[in-house]
């Protein structure tokens, strides 16, 4: 067993001036081993409109930042590495619409490495973690990435967080025989698609989502509701699954507009909001939700006077003055996101890891996508990525309950059927690779244009 001092590795595969580069198209310079200045920490990358940073969350002083090129080894046959220790990449937003969501996500899946090898890591060695930037549809930097990672021999891959992401490179990861587990990947599109049993989600369908949001605002009493959603896999599938739950639940879908989300102006999309003179409006977005709801409120249908809602893509502490709205703007303004309370005690371990965090989002589900990996190593008792896939569903259901690395790992060693229930809720996997079982947050802003937390409400999705 390895020793019990923490020895993380935490290597960055794409660095700032490689993703300038990838930004602008250059493949030749943009090498994902290039170099390893530390991912952008979320004092500069919290909110949608900080969203162009370009460096990687900082990591512990116990987390020392190795060059890639210094831990790269040959990938053998079914994503297994070269090397004894257990290898686990990133594929999350440093850049693009959703590097708000990047700092809470490396922060959880950090500290989970930071547990599994201070409890002993993974088959007598230390788990090796290696970060890289998944950017976003706009640019080809996730490929990249990928292309980096399985050079470097990772078992599982943790990402992407946008399902548009995820659609670009499933196919690579998943015929490398490496494990793609996304911790924020919401799209239905994923419960059928081919991915040979390696592809994961500890983020519940959209399906829930939808169907919690929807009957929150006929709860709300509005029954001509608008939607605008962004074109995207994401967006499209979360609207659809709003509107049959407000369908449902009795109300009336009065528009809903499908729209560019890199569109110079939504003058036009919202104009056809106010002349449907809905109740509530539903706006399903990334960081250009900024320009909408300046929009909105130009038109006199803002939050203020048109009660709104937000979904896990844009559900962020926006904050006032520069870079944020003014005191107010989204005062009242409801949000939904998956997951579970964190819990202040949780928040701290994740502070820890990065202090400056200002918001959880999807970090218990990082966390946890990072934790049943490194016990299905234990339990398929090898380092290939099929074969820890095949173990999933046993870790995440049945047996004795356990909630952390420390407490089910000897379990997992001793030959002991368990149940792995993580920060983000009970998980429990199907054979499709989804969560069956998920808590989704209601959350409310208040004058600061900061949401706190409403209420939890637990679904199935059998």
């Amino acid at each position: 067993m390895a020793s019990s001092s923490f020895r993380l590795k935490l290597v960055a595969v794409v660095g700032a001036a490689s993703l300038v580069l990838a930004a602008c198209g250059s493949k030749d310079e943009a090498s994902p081993s290039s170099t390893s200045t530390p991912a952008p920490t979320s004092s500069e990358a919290s909110t949608p409109e900080t969203s162009g940073s370009e460096t990687a969350p900082e990591t512990s002083d116990s987390a020392p930042v190795e060059s890639s090129t210094d831990s790269t080894e040959e990938t053998t046959g079914g994503g297994t590495p070269s090397g004894d220790a257990l290898k686990i990449g990133t594929l999350l937003p440093q850049t693009g619409s959703l590097a708000f969501l990047g700092p809470p996500e490396f922060a959880g899946v950090h500290l989970a490495l930071k547990e599994i090898n201070e409890a002993g890591g993974v088959l007598g060695s230390d788990v090796v973690g290696i970060d890289s930037d998944s950017g976003d549809t706009s640019t080809n930097i996730a490929t990249q990435s990928v292309d980096g990672l399985l050079k470097q021999g990772v078992s599982a891959i943790v990402g992407a967080a946008s399902s548009g992401v995820s659609f670009t490179v499933i196919d690579k990861i998943t015929k490398a025989g490496v494990i793609q587990i996304s911790p924020a990947n919401t799209s239905p599109d994923f419960t059928t698609y081919d991915d040979n049993g390696l592809y994961f989600r500890t983020a519940p369908s959209d399906v829930l989502q939808g169907r919690v949001l929807g009957n929150l605002v006929v709860q709300d009493g509005f029954q001509n509701v608008a939607i605008m959603a962004l074109d995207d896999p994401y967006g499209t599938g979360l609207a659809t699954n709003v509107q049959k739950a407000v369908e449902a639940a009795g109300g009336k879908i009065v528009e809903k507009i499908i729209y560019d989300p890199k569109a110079a102006s939504y003058s036009s999309e919202v104009a056809k909001v106010a002349a449907a003179k809905p109740d509530a409006l539903v706006l399903i977005g990334f960081d250009e939700t900024i320009k909408v709801v300046n929009e909105l409120v130009s038109a006199n249908i803002g939050p203020a006077s048109l009660p709104t809602y937000f979904v896990d893509g844009n559900t962020s502490n926006y904050g006032t003055g520069d870079g944020g709205f003014p005191e107010g703007t989204l005062k009242g303004v409801k949000g939904t996101l998956p997951g579970a309370n964190p819990g202040e005690e949780f928040k701290a371990k994740l502070l820890a890891v990065d202090p400056a965090l200002k918001d959880f989002s999807y970090a218990g589900e990082s966390y946890d996508a990072t934790v049943v990996v490194a016990l299905g190593a234990i339990v398929a008792k090898s380092t290939d990525g099929k074969a820890i896939a095949a173990t999933l569903v046993d870790v995440t259901s049945g047996g004795t309950k356990c909630k952390s690395f420390a407490e089910c790992a000897p379990l997992a060693e001793a030959g002991t059927d368990f149940d792995y229930d993580g920060q983000s809720g009970p998980i429990e996997f199907d054979a499709n690779g989804d969560p069956t079982t998920a808590t989704i947050g209601v959350y409310q802003y208040g004058a600061d244009n900061k949401y706190t937390s409403l209420d939890f409400i637990e679904g199935s999705l059998t």
